[in-house]
């Protein structure tokens, strides 16, 4: 009797597990069927501010493209809205007032000489021998010295969507400092982790244009983390283009091509970050572009380019008369009741270099 009963027991417990792996696999197999909006608010940004921190780390003459670069990425996210109180800009040398400047003054990214992309607007956080590995260490992680004006602190929150720009000379898993020091691929993950762990951003976009770029990104393990490199391993990245009247190199060609895409971008438009990471294939750079999205949650390819190198500016462009007064006023309505349709407008950029400039 006590055996039968065992056997019952045992039967019930088998057709348990059994229900239970049934029921398992079919919400697997079911895992395509979820709503539509569940799965598009899961791709939504969640941040509420936007800083970039772009850094030049190369200095001389010579490296005249690598303070191209920064000031071009420069010009172009705050074209796209984020303000200078939220940009730390790095430069590692004044190429503007350098002796061999034949235009003192003024940086080009290219040989049409179409922009100034140094400008008169421009606002250096970081210059000369200030630009150094524990500065930029300590800008990342928030533990600026006494003193620090505010105007050099990196003052994002875990609302923050940081983008970081680098661009120098490196080499497998390092980067340059003003030709007398680097910084390392650990060093830079251990930078990115402690701003995770102290909530300093919600996502990152680490972009950098160097030799052996790749290198750079290989040992970060810090979530909500999105990199591209200009060069994988093993690879050196390329300039694009000399102008004869300086005799160098203008800029480089991952961030010329990169460039070049961001000049179409308007501050709500539609383009994506998955967009951006094949803006130079190596047809055009040479050097093979690396993506790391692996840390990264979202689909890249959902993600406004905005989201990194624009900002958020929840505000209204008008040009009819508003009234902050009373409603009712007497005058407002009559002219609202008689105002004239106007034709819609657009906030159109100067572009920083034309098209027609041979690649």
């Amino acid at each position: 009797m006590q055996n039968t009963k065992m056997t019952v027991k045992q039967n019930m417990l088998l057709k348990g597990i059994v229900l239970c792996i049934i029921f398992i696999a079919g919400c697997a197999a079911d895992h395509t069927t979820l709503p539509e909006s569940f799965v598009n608010a899961a791709q939504q940004s969640t941040h509420t501010n936007n800083w970039a921190v772009l850094v030049d780390a190369s200095r001389f003459w010579f490296n005249y493209r690598h303070v191209a670069n920064v000031l071009s990425i420069y010009r172009s996210v705050k074209r796209l809205g984020i303000p200078d109180s939220q940009i730390i800009l790095m430069i590692a040398d004044d190429m503007a007032c350098n002796a061999r400047n034949p235009r003192p003054g003024q940086v080009y990214n290219n040989a049409n000489q179409h922009i100034n992309v140094y400008g008169d607007d421009v606002e250096v956080d970081y210059r000369g021998y200030e630009v150094t590995v524990e500065n930029f260490v300590r800008l990342l992680t928030g533990r600026t010295q006494n003193g620090t004006a505010r105007s050099k602190k990196l003052l994002s929150d875990a609302g923050s969507n940081v983008l970081i720009y680098l661009t120098g000379h490196g080499g497998d898993g390092f980067l340059k400092f003003q030709d007398s020091e680097e910084i390392t691929s650990q060093e830079l993950a251990d930078g990115i982790q402690q701003m995770w762990e102290k909530k300093r951003y919600n996502e990152l976009f680490f972009m950098v244009d160097t030799c052996q770029a790749a290198s750079l990104y290989e040992k970060f393990t810090s979530p909500n983390v999105l990199a591209v490199a200009s060069s994988l391993v093993g690879e050196d990245s390329l300039s694009h283009h000399v102008d004869p009247s300086i005799g160098v190199y203008m800029i480089d060609r991952y961030t010329y091509y990169a460039l070049e895409f961001l000049e179409k971008v308007q501050p709500f438009s539609k383009r994506t970050i998955g967009e951006f990471l094949q803006v130079c294939p190596k047809r055009v750079c040479i050097s093979t572009v690396g993506v790391r999205k692996d840390l990264y949650r979202r689909d890249p390819h959902k993600v406004p380019i905005t989201d990194f190198f624009g900002a958020i500016r929840p505000t209204r462009v008008s040009t009819e008369r508003i009234n902050v007064t009373l409603a009712n006023e007497e005058d407002f309505v009559n002219d609202v009741a008689n105002v004239q349709p106007k034709k819609e407008f657009k906030i159109i950029m100067e572009p920083q270099f034309t098209a027609e400039l041979l690649k």
